[in-house]
């Protein structure tokens, strides 16, 4: 119908639930281009107000503007609640017998009462993972109501609003009683506040106090009813925060850093000083505890040579080898190749799955194996795809020190072809920045480990066999997938590995002359997801 800016509306609203769709994000560039207009507002018309004010209060927060990011939080929290309210007035109403048979159920009037107001407790407890959750998303964002407390403490308190930091710290603790450095934080802000102020007279925000409260007793409810009307119900935690903790730590503590050197200059307290040490020690611990900053293992065998470790290559759990091929296992890999292949393989036959200006091809190990059995391609030849992913398997469980078997999970020879008279002016990847085991977000920063993402992987590698290309880089970008922290040029023999989490998000710049081939292996330390 010609109506650009709402197909833009559209496409982005798709694209802002499936962030791994990169056909709908080439939708929005192209639906610019048809209207001559370079930008369009991108609206997300499922986005959920209070979700939109939280986004902008983190944004003002990065960018230390710390009066617009108190306004945005306190927004979203305002429109939170209210939210919360009509999550859990929509939850009254007819409940489904999802547990027993319809027809079958035989319960006495007030059994028949007591269920289904639980059902609609249920429901209303619920609400809580619900808000957290983007639309088009199956999981929620991890500790997202308490992380609104959490930045306004600090954000308070770079404003001079000790009282209010407290109250916020305080709240915060509430989902957090044993969070170290949020107790050390309550300490430092009361040794802030005016001597006519009675620090134990500053209790937690109420409004997150009545509404923990409200919380802790609907748990109980609904323990107590489990028991007696015999359902089962397991209690979720609602406030969990594996990702969270290091980022505002590290914020917070850089910025005491400088209020310490502030107080330092005008004479102030020691006693502070230490506290603020102190506070820098448990947080490199974690932040070492977050990324799993280990010793290397060694790497097996004598002819491999070591390139860069995770800290050379500007991240987590990566290394970089060379001579794990040698050149003559790099030239019959490269011809079993050529005799195995399939277009598309993998990918439902398509012929370009990740750019239109690529040709793609693959083959597994089973394949290979057979073709070798069934002398089509030389036996020793598929034998050797096998033996080197088997020892591509054995360094990284070695490199980097897993306790527990490391499981093929995948494994493809691939190989990526630039298309002639298809290379001018090229503006995309070969392969598209993501992740192998959770959707990259770009938007939010986050990764989401749901369907249909791989989540059972957990390391993976990629084997380089030749060097006779132009472009193919692969790179290791930020979460925003746009700031490229490393850039690995692929030659015979060359070997990346890493976790296979939103920690490495990576992807392959365009080939844009010749053939690139590689060997990707994907692994599990899941037995139950082995290839």
């Amino acid at each position: 119908l010609n109506q650009m800016e709402k197909a833009v509306e559209a496409a982005h609203t798709f694209f802002m639930a499936n962030p791994e769709h990169m056909e709908m994000q080439q939708n929005i560039e192209n639906y610019r281009t048809m209207a001559g207009v370079d930008v369009f507002q991108l609206v997300d018309r499922e986005a959920k107000p209070h979700m939109e004010s939280y986004s902008a209060g983190i944004k003002y927060y990065e960018a230390d503007d710390f009066e617009a990011a108190i306004k945005y939080f306190e927004q979203a929290l305002r429109e939170y609640f209210n939210e919360d309210m009509e999550c859990r007035i929509l939850c009254e109403g007819p409940q489904r017998f999802e547990e027993y048979e319809y027809l079958g159920y035989k319960a006495g009037l007030y059994e028949a009462i007591a269920d289904h107001y639980m059902q609609v407790l249920v429901c209303q407890h619920e609400c809580v993972r619900e808000l957290a959750t983007r639309p088009g998303r199956l999981s929620p964002i991890e500790n997202f109501l308490p992380l609104h407390y959490d930045y306004l403490q600090f954000a308070y308190y770079r404003v001079g609003e000790y009282v209010k930091a407290l109250e916020c710290a305080k709240a915060y603790l509430l989902c957090h009683p044993d969070d170290e450095d949020v107790l050390d934080n309550v300490d430092y802000y009361e040794s802030l506040l005016d001597d006519t102020v009675d620090p134990t007279s500053i209790e937690a925000r109420e409004d997150l106090a009545m509404f923990v409260k409200r919380h802790k007793l609907e748990a109980e409810l609904l323990k107590s009813a489990a028991e007696g009307l015999g359902f089962s119900y397991t209690e979720p935690n609602y406030w969990i925060r594996e990702n969270t903790i290091t980022k505002r730590t590290s914020v917070q503590t850089s910025a005491r850093r400088e209020e310490g050197k502030k107080k330092s200059r005008e004479g102030g307290k020691k006693v502070k000083q230490t506290q603020i040490l102190i506070v820098h020690i448990k947080t490199l611990r974690s932040i070492i505890q977050s990324k799993k900053i280990t010793k290397c293992g060694p790497l097996l065998y004598d002819n491999i040579t070591f390139v860069y470790n995770s800290e050379q290559l500007n991240g987590t759990q990566r290394v970089l080898l060379d001579n794990v091929l040698s050149e003559e296992q790099c030239r019959e890999l490269h011809s079993v190749a050529s005799g195995i292949m399939l277009v598309g393989d993998g990918y439902r036959g398509k012929t370009s799955p990740h750019t239109p200006n690529e040709k793609f091809e693959g083959a597994t190990v089973l394949k290979a194996l057979k073709f070798g059995y069934e002398g089509r391609v030389p036996l020793k030849s598929a034998r050797l795809f096998y033996d080197i992913s088997e020892k591509a398997r054995k360094i990284v469980e070695s490199y980097f020190m897993l306790n527990s078997t490391l499981y093929f999970s995948y494994t493809h020879l691939v190989c990526r072809t630039a298309l002639s008279g298809q290379q001018d002016r090229r503006n995309d990847l070969s392969h598209p920045i993501h992740a192998d085991n959770c959707l990259l977000d770009p938007e939010a920063n986050e990764c989401w480990k749901e369907p249909p993402a791989y989540t059972f992987r957990d390391y993976s590698a990629l084997l380089y066999m030749n060097d006779d290309f132009e472009g193919g880089e692969f790179i290791f970008t930020e979460m925003d997938a746009k700031t490229v922290t490393a850039s690995i040029k692929p030659k015979c023999g060359r070997m990346i590995s890493f976790s296979s989490g939103g920690e490495n998000p990576h992807g392959v710049k365009a080939v844009t002359k010749g053939q690139r081939c590689a060997v990707a292996l994907w692994f599990t330390l899941d037995p139950l997801y082995r290839e």
